[in-house]
């Protein structure tokens, strides 16, 4: 493909690249060094309203929409190829944009192409349903694209997160607008760019870069939007799902998390500690699902914070473009602070630190924490409670598996858990009562286009990925056929008992 300078992060209207009406831009910054690596052109209302205007066009003239979905696949699967030949260079724009380190960064962005090849696929194998109604009748469903659906995604997993929605969006026929987190704009401007290469029409995808207060907010209000796709903080979905409920627009919204991690004492140690740190560190504890808060049997806590304090300390913070580098920054100073704010009100209120709580010494210039973990926490702190989005987390202790339920169910989120057991009974019991959307056992952080993703309770509504995302951007008609031949002749007084519905 034709290369993207880091400064060419623009709007993408109608299959141009654009500057914002009013010419206003932003800086974006790299986070493992504090400074600004390119500009972004900042959108505002009528950007957003031109962006949304162009989806819809594209969608009332059925350049995409009325597609085969063999032609729809055919172009997705193309741009998975060419997605994949171009994967270098993602790796490496992703990283500088969010600072986590390069060999996290492959390991999500290599699976990736797979994303669209599956809803490809589904797209030609997805049947709707023939429906047994009473009487002469034929009764079928048929299911349609929605309209203009928005997509809104997050700094710290940004072409994931675009991916896990963009894939079945194109894939059912729909026109899309993506409102990338201003933080990390740079692998969605290139990864559009591939979406035209590739075949997709003119205005089908198209891109408003900018503020969150200011495009976010005018894409949530549009009034043509059928569909808000939304990752973020749940107060923030919150606000989204009352604009989108003005409009009757549906909305799929992964919101916040605080993931229980819950290690039962028939599993080795090591494995414990070293399912626990992958749980709590990967992408420096900036995702909704990671390992905040490590629920351990008591007989076999003691062990355990001794072992889990020399893991801690042991992971290596540093350049995330360092292929030695196991934890980068957060993405911002302000990030930084909050996070910092939280410990020491933790500490204030009688949290002990078992290892890490300070700013990182030698990493360089960026916003950079060590890996932390706390002890002797109370589950209902608020350490305990909210969501750090950072390299935090809390280990606590629990007495059996009636404890631990408790424990682990005990906050107002119900993202991701995971479940830590070599007892097979105990951790399908335990799995059947957590009130989580995503569960794993003896892992975390695992993702397949096939698996349904999202949470109970303030992490969200409704599912990306798997089926039930497919069908969530679309609309079913039912069709009912008289097959009889016959036509009642409602009107005649024959005295025939007559069907009404």
């Amino acid at each position: 493909m034709t290369d993207i300078t880091l400064h060419d992060a623009k709007l993408f209207i109608n299959g141009e690249f654009v500057d914002a009406a009013s010419a206003a831009t932003m800086p974006i910054v790299d986070p493992s060094t504090g400074r600004s690596i390119g500009v972004l052109a900042a959108a505002g209302e009528v950007d957003v309203d031109r962006a949304v205007l162009a989806a819809q066009r594209t969608f009332d003239e059925g350049v995409w929409r009325d597609k085969s979905v063999h032609h729809r696949a055919k172009v997705m699967n193309k741009f998975a190829d060419l997605f994949e030949a171009d994967i270098e260079a993602f790796f490496r724009l992703e990283t500088l944009g969010n600072g986590r380190p390069i060999s996290e960064t492959r390991a999500q962005i290599a699976r990736l192409p797979q994303f669209y090849r599956y809803f490809a696929a589904l797209a030609l194998t997805r049947r709707t349903d023939v429906i047994p109604v009473e009487g002469d009748y034929l009764c079928y469903t048929q299911r349609v694209p929605l309209g203009v659906v928005a997509l809104m995604t997050s700094f710290n997993h940004p072409l994931m997160i675009l991916s896990k929605s963009l894939a079945p969006a194109l894939a059912t026929g729909n026109s899309v607008v993506i409102k990338p987190s201003e933080q990390t704009p740079l692998t969605t401007v290139r990864l559009v760019a591939l979406l035209k290469e590739a075949g997709i029409p003119d205005g089908v995808v198209n891109v408003v870069n900018g503020e969150g207060r200011v495009a976010g907010a005018a894409l949530a209000n549009h009034p043509k939007v059928k569909k808000i796709v939304f990752t973020g903080g749940t107060d923030v979905g919150r606000g989204i799902g009352e604009a989108a409920a003005r409009n009757f627009a549906l909305t799929t919204l992964e919101l916040g998390g605080k993931g229980a991690v819950i290690m039962f004492d028939d599993l080795d140690i090591d494995r414990a500690v070293n399912g626990a740190a992958f749980a709590a560190f990967i992408g420096a504890g900036q995702t909704c699902v990671c390992g905040a808060r490590i629920l351990v049997q008591r007989s076999m806590y003691p062990k355990f914070l001794e072992k889990f304090k020399v893991k801690v300390e042991s992971i290596r913070v540093g350049d995330p473009a360092d292929p030695r580098t196991q934890l980068g920054p957060v993405i911002s100073e302000r990030s930084r602070a909050r996070v910092l704010a939280m410990l020491d009100r933790a500490v204030n209120a009688g949290a002990k630190v078992l290892a890490g709580g300070q700013v990182a010494t030698g990493a360089g210039a960026g916003f950079y924490l060590q890996a932390t973990a706390l002890y002797d926490v109370d589950p209902d702190s608020e350490i305990g409670q909210e969501e750090v989005f950072g390299p935090v987390t809390v280990v606590m202790p629990f007495d059996d598996e009636a404890d631990a339920l408790r424990i682990a169910n005990g906050t107002r989120f119900g993202l991701a858990a995971s479940i830590w057991t070599n007892d097979v009974a105990r951790a399908h019991r335990v799995a059947s009562k957590l009130t989580f959307g995503i569960l794993w056992i003896n892992d975390h952080h695992r993702l397949d286009p096939a698996s349904p993703w999202g949470g109970f309770k303030q992490s969200g509504v409704g599912r990306e990925t798997g089926i039930e995302s497919y069908d969530q951007f679309t609309e079913p008609k039912a069709i009912t056929v008289n097959t009889s031949g016959v036509t009642v002749d409602w009107y005649k007084d024959d005295g025939q008992a007559k069907r009404l519905n």
